[in-house]
């Protein structure tokens, strides 16, 4: 076993969008384990929007990213050392490892490791579909959007790892979905592939009315439900094809994580549609994750629910996948790879 651990810490905050320089990676040796401590190395690292926020300094949900530390983020990989009698070397295990090769683990702090069955499920899925990103989705579609068969869901980030989970499990309840994404590789993936109704490549309508009339020609029965990634232009649109009663879950508003601003071109449209919008965070609905994650895990064992992932080779690419992430240049889960 290689004596020395690599790391990534976070070293300066982003003024603007983020660079590689706000990133350092460094050497440390890698500490012997204590009594009920395990030892993991990661296989992989996931790469998720949130982490964005997190660079910032300001009042958020969440703590910000400590400066000098190793960036927060999940992580699977394996058991290769243990002084815990409920873990044994071999076991696949999911965590908050942080971008880093291995992990020493308190296994005695209640759910800060997880052991994961990898015989029908790839061990990288527990950081996507079968994960965080998956729970994320069924959160918000049942649970916020709670469609009946026969509405309309409008999913924006529809290739990516939250939204190609909603408009399936939306199909799966009777619903239609209508995905938006950028590109017309993702669009025909979102449609041929994770079976939605329709898919709007946004990238071809650069101005609020020309998105809001591709929205009324996909949606001619107006928008019911929406799960939205990104805010701006694209909430704006499917707020004018919005019907009375409709629900929104704001899951996330990348249009915004720079710091620009994101105002609401209508927002009397809330008043008058009497919409419901509700923001949430998935880490705070702990009590439904396994629900949520049997679903979703019998989904993806069976095959019916499909993901994509784009996959970065080496601990050293994962600021410039990172970035590449925030630009939309991955296609589904964004994952580093390290074994």
């Amino acid at each position: 076993m290689d004596p020395i651990n690599q790391q990534i810490l976070l070293v300066s905050r982003p003024e603007g969008e983020p660079t590689v320089d706000n990133f350092q990676l460094v050497e440390t040796p890698l500490p012997d384990l204590g009594e009920g401590q395990v030892l993991v190395r990661h296989h992989y690292l996931s790469l998720d929007p949130y982490m964005r926020g997190r660079m910032n300094e300001g009042r958020s949900y969440a703590q910000p990213q400590p400066l000098g530390e190793v960036m927060i983020g999940g992580t699977a990989g394996e058991v290769i050392a243990s002084r815990h009698p409920d873990f044994a070397v071999g076991d696949a295990v999911v965590g908050m490892g942080g971008w880093q090769q291995y992990q020493r683990v308190d296994a005695n702090q209640r759910g800060v490791l997880k052991k994961v069955d990898t015989t029908h499920i790839p061990l990288s899925a527990y950081l996507g579909a079968v994960g965080m990103p998956g729970v994320t989705a069924w959160y918000g579609l049942t649970q916020i959007i709670a469609p009946r068969a026969g509405e309309t869901v409008v999913v924006s980030a529809a290739s990516g790892a939250v939204g190609a989970v909603v408009g399936q499990l939306a199909k799966a309840r009777g619903a239609r979905a209508v995905g938006l994404a950028g590109g017309p590789e993702k669009c025909a993936y979102v449609s041929s592939e994770l079976g939605f109704d329709a898919c709007i490549d946004y990238r071809q309508h650069p101005d609020l009315k020309s998105l809001g009339a591709a929205l009324k020609a996909a949606c001619p029965n107006g928008i019911d439900g929406h799960f939205e990634n990104v805010g701006g232009m694209i909430l704006d649109a499917v707020m004018l094809r919005a019907n009375a009663f409709s629900r929104v879950a704001l899951c996330g508003m990348i249009a915004g994580y720079n710091g620009e601003p994101i105002p609401m071109h209508n927002p009397s449209l809330i008043l008058v549609n009497r919409m419901m919008l509700q923001g949430f965070i998935v880490s705070e609905h702990m009590a439904l994750w396994p629900q949520a994650l049997q679903e979703l895990g019998t989904e993806v064992a069976s095959g019916r629910l499909k993901y994509r992932e784009t996959v970065a080779q080496g601990l050293a690419s994962a600021p410039e996948a990172f970035l590449g992430l925030l630009k939309g240049r991955n296609f589904g889960k964004q994952l580093v790879k390290l074994v």
